[in-house]
């Protein structure tokens, strides 16, 4: 059966690799490299399924106001059965003379990252893009666009709300490694976006100290209660909140063997510093970064630790016996 890639994810990693390239991709390379339609070949998905599925994503982005250019023959402009398929960074700059102040860009940031498409108008659409490529040079790839708040994390609401009235929140956290959820109290003080992920800033009122927490590991419904707190305590919080994730991506790191080329050196190069045997890549969860290396199959090998490569070999043996007890099923 197909890996099932979302069509949001596809679409996504198909701006990403058109984006990624000067020269631009033929059809080809995009059905058997990016994410999303190479799966779906591996699966023995049709050849004519799959070439009308990127056109109907083409068509979609192109609505979106996503600039795919087309490239054809150079003898024969009109030829398109080689055509190679790009967009053009210069599309996505900003004016040289646009400058934003810190705060203006971590708002910026924050905003870009929970609009939706259906929520803002083409103007506004076409303004976030332009945002996002703030800070990227012309011959640089953009990787991928900010996290859209989706069903997975229903926490962000509540806590965002507890967060703008100053009201203390409880909830279920269930860490890796334990069998049942914990029940969390905290004032929340700043919901940051860091490696993707989502995560609550506050204070735990039970040994009243700093603590994050994963909105993905949050199980359950986030009860807002009724107890203040005084909101200049949210003053630097999400400053705070970022240092404190640097701080531990710094101290843990990964040597990872890459695949030239792939998605995996196109997401994983971004964020990493080049090593002797590969490449270097700092994180913050092993158990959340395991997942991310698994999804990459064998695009990815982990030299080191340890114990982020059994993880990761972990998740890859459950992915094989899930597959297995499928087909011993049908």
């Amino acid at each position: 059966m197909a890996s099932r890639i979302p069509a949001e994810e596809r679409l996504t990693n198909l701006v990403v690799a058109l984006m990624a390239t000067e020269i631009g991709l033929t059809k080809q390379q995009i059905l058997d490299n990016v994410s999303g339609y190479r799966q779906r070949a591996d699966a023995g998905t049709r050849s004519d399924a799959l070439e009308k599925m990127f056109e109907r994503d083409k068509d979609e982005l192109r609505t979106l106001g996503v600039p795919i250019e087309t490239i054809g023959d150079a003898a024969d402009p009109n030829d398109l059965r080689e055509a190679r398929y790009r967009i053009p960074q210069a599309e996505y700059d900003l004016p040289s003379d646009i400058e934003f102040s810190a705060a203006e860009m971590a708002v910026l940031q924050l905003a870009g990252s929970v609009w939706s498409a259906e929520s803002v108008s083409g103007d506004a659409q076409s303004g976030v893009r332009k945002i996002r490529a703030l800070g990227i040079d012309g011959d640089e790839p953009i990787i991928g666009f900010a996290p859209r708040i989706t069903a997975r994390d229903a926490a962000f609401a509540p806590l965002q709300d507890a967060i703008e009235r100053c009201r203390v929140v409880a909830f279920d956290y269930l860490k890796p490694g334990e069998d049942a959820p914990r029940r969390r109290r905290i004032r929340p003080l700043a919901l940051v976006d860091y490696e993707a992920r989502w995560h609550v800033f506050g204070v735990d009122v039970d040994v009243e100290e700093d603590r994050m927490f994963l909105l993905s590991r949050i199980v359950g419904d986030v009860k807002v209660s009724t107890t203040t707190f005084d909101s200049a305590l949210r003053n630097g919080a999400g400053e705070r909140a970022l240092s404190g994730l640097e701080r531990v991506a710094a101290a843990n790191s990964a040597l990872l063997e890459v695949t030239p080329g792939t998605e995996a050196a196109l997401r994983l190069g971004r964020r990493a510093s080049s090593a002797p045997q590969g490449i270097r890549v700092p994180f913050v969860d092993l158990h959340i970064f395991a997942d991310e290396l698994a999804s990459y199959g064998p695009e990815v090998r982990v030299v080191e630790p340890v114990a982020l490569r059994d993880a990761v070999i972990d998740r890859l043996r459950a992915v094989v016996e899930a597959h297995t007890d499928q087909g011993k099923a049908s």
